[in-house]
Parts: structure tokens; C-alpha cells; sequence
């Protein structure tokens, strides 16, 4: 079995997460905190990704990114940059495609604290940001936990993305999905069930550690 599909996977998972670790706590604080008109759209924009179908969001970043069309062209005449069938764009694809599983719940986790938390914090001079990195996200672990987790699972998994705007580059963007993919066009079962028993087995022990922090089980073993 060639496992450079299984490192490349993981490594764009790794990658994504963090990125999107970045963005999201900042974006999530946002949306769980502001009044503004567009916060129904900019959660319709993050959430878009949860009821499209990935070889449509595939597409467009495919048909954006071409460099036979303007922005695309542009991004690799005069910047030198390329993101169609390359690594960057499937880690591009996978923070998109990826973004609502970290946002959710960190969102969701800031919007459920105390209003009372936020208010001392201010009381007291600190500004926003000291007051969402030093009171507010210490008491969310869990939806920190659960975010990125979720996060890096639905990137393991991805297929559509990834296909639309990476191909079947190997050892570029040839991750695990697409491999058993290909093994099973070339109807050679038993690679195909190694590389999908491997992705069962890692998704289930990586969700099934979510579950047993965030409930208390270890504790209780202890």
C-alpha cells in the first residue's frame, strides 16, 4: 500500500485546521457578539458549505482560480501563484468547505457564556480581544476541542473539493479519498479497503476522544 496518500491527508488536515483555528475564533466572537445587518449573511455565507454539494463549491473555486479566467490569470502572470491543481488549492478548498465545522461550535460555546463574564472583563478596562483570549475562550475548551477535532475529521474525509480544484496529482493532491477513488475504478478492492479501513479507524478513535473529554468519562474513570 502506498502510504503517501495517508500523509498528505493528514498533512492537509493539519494545515487547514490550524488556518482555520486562526480565522475562526476571531469570525466566531463576531457572530456571536455583534448586532450588525450582515450577520445573517455572513452565517448563510459560513454555513453554505453544510447543504452544497462540494463539487459545486469545487467548481467555481476551479473556474475562479483557472488561470483561463481573469482572477486566476492574473494570480499566475503577475503574482507567480497558481492554485488550481496544487497543494495551496486544496488547502484553500478544504478551509471553505471545512470553515462551519470549526465556526459552529466555537460560535455557539461564546454565545452560551454568561453575558456577566464579558461585562466584569470590561469593567475592569480590558479591551475585546484581551477579554475573548483571557475570559472568554478559557471557558469554552470544549467547543474549542469540538471545532477542531471536526474540523480535521471533515477534512480527512473530503473527496469533491479536493477532486474539482486538486485532480489526481500523486503525491500533490492525490489525498486518501481519491486514492480508494482510483482503486476502486481499477477494481482493485483490498487497497481500497486498507486505505478506507485505515480513515474509518482514525475517524472513530479521534471522535470517539471528543466524546469522552467533553463528557466527563475520563474523569469518572479516574
Amino acid at each position: 500500500m502506498d502510504w503517501s496518500p495517508i500523509i498528505l491527508t493528514f498533512k492537509l488536515a493539519t494545515i487547514t485546521t490550524i488556518i482555520l483555528l486562526v480565522l475562526s475564533i476571531p469570525l466566531s466572537f463576531w457572530l456571536a457578539s455583534t448586532k450588525s445587518r450582515w450577520k445573517p449573511v455572513i452565517e448563510t455565507l459560513v454555513s453554505m458549505p453544510l447543504v452544497l454539494p462540494p463539487t459545486v463549491i469545487g467548481f467555481y473555486l476551479l473556474v475562479a482560480f483557472s488561470p483561463s479566467y481573469a482572477f486566476g490569470s492574473f494570480l499566475e502572470k503577475i503574482l507567480g501563484f497558481r492554485l488550481v491543481f496544487s497543494f495551496e488549492g486544496i488547502v484553500l478548498g478544504s478551509i471553505i468547505y471545512s470553515m462551519p465545522f470549526m465556526i459552529h461550535p466555537i460560535q455557539s460555546g461564546i454565545r452560551n457564556l454568561p453575558q456577566s463574564l464579558s461585562e466584569a472583563s470590561f469593567v475592569l478596562g480590558k479591551s475585546r480581544w484581551t477579554t475573548l483570549f483571557r475570559v472568554l475562550l478559557p471557558n469554552i475548551k470544549p467547543s474549542l476541542v469540538t471545532g477542531i477535532v471536526l474540523a480535521f475529521a471533515h477534512t480527512i474525509g473530503e473527496f469533491g473539493v479536493i477532486l474539482m480544484i486538486g485532480g489526481n496529482i500523486p503525491h500533490e493532491t492525490r489525498v486518501a479519498s481519491i486514492a480508494i477513488y482510483d482503486q476502486v475504478e481499477a477494481l482493485n478492492y483490498a487497497n481500497a479497503n486498507k486505505y478506507s479501513l485505515f480513515l474509518f479507524v482514525v475517524s472513530f478513535l479521534i471522535l470517539l476522544a471528543v466524546f469522552l473529554v467533553n463528557g466527563g468519562y475520563l474523569r469518572k474513570w479516574k
